[in-house]
C-alpha cells in the first residue's frame, strides 16, 4: 500500500512537490531516479557555470514524510487500484487510494534520417554533461585533426525555444573562451547555427525580447536559421529544408518534447497530443480518484481559458498546489496567471518578461536568476547554486572535461 494511501507516478518538479505538500499525510513516489532535477539550469550546467549535483535535489530530503521506490510504472489496474512497478530488482505491486500521474516529458523525434543515431539530447542531466564533453573534445579535435578543424568546431542547434537558446548562447561563451588556450586554432573561428521551423526565436515572449535575443546572439556569430527544418542528420554532417548541406559533427536537438510514452499503456484517456486529458480541478476525465499534472497533462487554467498551460516549472508547482488543495477538502477550481518568463543569455546577459515589465541585459539575468535560485526547493541547493554564479563571475569558464566519469544517459524511450 502506498503511504498515506497517495501514490505518485514521477518524481520531477510536479510530483515532487506534490509528496512535498502532503507533509506529514505521507506519500510513496515512484521515480527512476532518486532525485528531482531543476532543468532550467541545465544550460549553466552545460557551460561549467554550476555544479552539477547542485541542480539535482535529493527526493528523500526534499519530501522527508515520503517512501521513494525506485523503478518504472508499466502498468495499471483501476479496477483492484494497482500499479506494477517495475524496478531494478522484480515488479512489484503498489496499491492506491488516489493515483497522482506525473509522469513528465522526454524529448520529441520526428523520422528524419539520421536524427536518433547523430543528435545530442538536452532534457536530462547526463545529457548536459555530455554535451559539455562533446563540444570541449570538438576543440581538442580540431587542434588535432587541423584540416578539418572547421567541421569541428560547427555546431548546429535545432529548436529556438529556451532549453536551446539559452544552451546555445551559454555554450558561446564557453567555447570562445575555451579556444583562448589553443593557439593553434586562433585563426578558425567558431560557427553556430540556430534552426527553427517557427517565424521567430523564443516564440512565448514579446517580440522586442525576441528581438534583442537574436541581435545578441547574432553578435556572437549565430547563423539564426528561421522557418526552416532539417531533412536528414548524418555522422559528420546536417541537411537543411532550404538545400544547405553543413559540415558538422554536433547536432543538438532541443526541438520540442512529448509526453512520456508509456501514458500510452495505462489506459488513461489522452488527447490527440497524448497528453492526459483532466479537469479543472486537474483530476482525470471519467475518474475519481486519479489524477494529474505537470508535462504530461493536459491542464484547464481558468486564467487562460483560450489555452492550456505550458509546459514549466512554474505552472507544475500551481498545479502541485491546487491537486493538494483538493485532497485537504478545498478543492478549487485551478486558476494561476504566470508570473511571466525569462531566459539567460550567458555570464550577465539575459531577458525577462515579469508582470508587463520588459527586462534585458543585465536586469534580464538578475532578475532570471534570482527567480531560479527562489524555486529550488532546499536553502542549501540555493546556497550552492548562488555560490557557483558568484564565483563563475570572478572566472573564466571551467574547461574541464569530465572524460573520466562514467555517465548514466537516459534511454530514449521505444517508438
Amino acid at each position: 500500500m502506498a503511504k498515506g494511501g497517495t501514490l505518485i507516478l514521477g518524481g520531477g518538479f510536479g510530483g515532487a512537490s506534490v509528496a512535498r505538500m502532503l507533509g506529514k499525510q505521507g506519500a510513496t513516489i515512484v521515480s527512476p531516479d532518486s532525485a528531482m532535477l531543476y532543468t532550467p539550469l541545465l544550460p549553466e550546467v552545460a557551460a561549467g557555470a554550476i555544479e552539477a549535483r547542485h541542480v539535482v535535489v535529493p527526493l528523500r530530503e526534499m519530501c522527508p514524510h515520503a517512501e521513494v521506490i525506485r523503478g518504472r510504472a508499466v502498468a495499471l489496474d483501476e479496477e483492484r487500484q494497482t500499479v506494477r512497478v517495475e524496478t531494478e530488482v522484480g515488479e512489484v505491486d503498489v496499491e492506491y487510494e488516489r493515483l497522482v500521474v506525473a509522469l513528465g516529458a522526454v524529448p520529441r523525434e520526428l523520422p528524419i534520417p539520421g536524427l536518433a543515431e547523430h543528435t545530442l539530447q538536452f532534457k536530462a542531466l547526463g545529457d548536459a554533461i555530455h554535451l559539455r564533453n562533446h563540444v570541449l573534445r570538438q576543440i581538442d579535435l580540431a587542434e588535432a585533426d587541423f584540416e578539418n578543424a572547421e567541421r569541428h568546431l560547427t555546431f548546429v542547434f535545432v529548436g529556438a525555444g529556451y532549453a536551446g537558446v539559452e544552451a546555445l548562447a551559454e555554450l558561446t561563451e564557453l567555447v570562445q573562451e575555451a579556444i583562448d588556450h589553443y593557439p593553434k586554432l586562433a585563426d578558425v573561428p567558431a560557427r553556430w547555427l540556430l534552426v527553427d521551423a517557427g517565424p521567430k526565436i523564443l516564440a512565448e515572449v514579446p517580440d522586442s525580447l525576441s528581438h534583442y535575443t537574436a541581435s545578441l546572439l547574432e553578435k556572437r556569430g549565430v547563423d539564426i536559421r528561421l522557418e526552416t527544418t532539417v531533412e536528414s542528420v548524418e555522422a559528420d554532417a546536417v541537411t537543411l529544408s532550404d538545400g544547405t548541406r553543413i559540415d558538422t559533427n554536433t547536432v543538438v536537438w532541443t526541438a520540442g518534447i512529448r509526453p512520456h510514452p508509456v501514458l500510452e499503456q495505462l489506459g488513461l484517456p489522452l488527447d490527440e497530443r497524448h497528453r492526459v486529458i483532466v479537469d479543472e480541478e486537474l483530476r482525470v476525465e471519467g475518474r475519481t480518484n486519479v489524477w494529474a499534472l505537470g508535462d504530461c497533462a493536459r491542464v484547464p487554467n481558468a486564467a487562460t481559458p483560450d489555452r492550456f498551460d505550458p509546459p514549466t516549472c512554474q505552472h507544475a508547482l500551481r498545479q502541485a498546489r491546487c491537486l493538494v488543495k483538493g485532497f485537504e477538502g478545498r478543492a478549487k477550481p485551478y486558476h494561476y496567471r504566470s508570473l511571466g518568463a525569462g531566459a539567460t543569455l550567458g555570464r550577465d546577459k539575459g531577458i525577462a518578461n515579469v508582470f508587463g515589465m520588459r527586462m534585458r541585459g543585465f536586469a534580464g539575468s538578475f532578475v532570471t536568476r534570482s527567480y531560479h535560485l527562489y524555486q529550488l526547493p532546499l536553502r542549501s541547493r540555493r546556497v550552492r547554486v548562488l555560490a557557483d554564479n558568484l564565483i563563475a563571475g570572478f572566472f573564466k569558464r571551467d574547461i574541464a572535461e569530465i572524460g573520466a566519469v562514467e555517465l548514466r544517459l537516459q534511454p530514449r524511450p521505444l517508438r
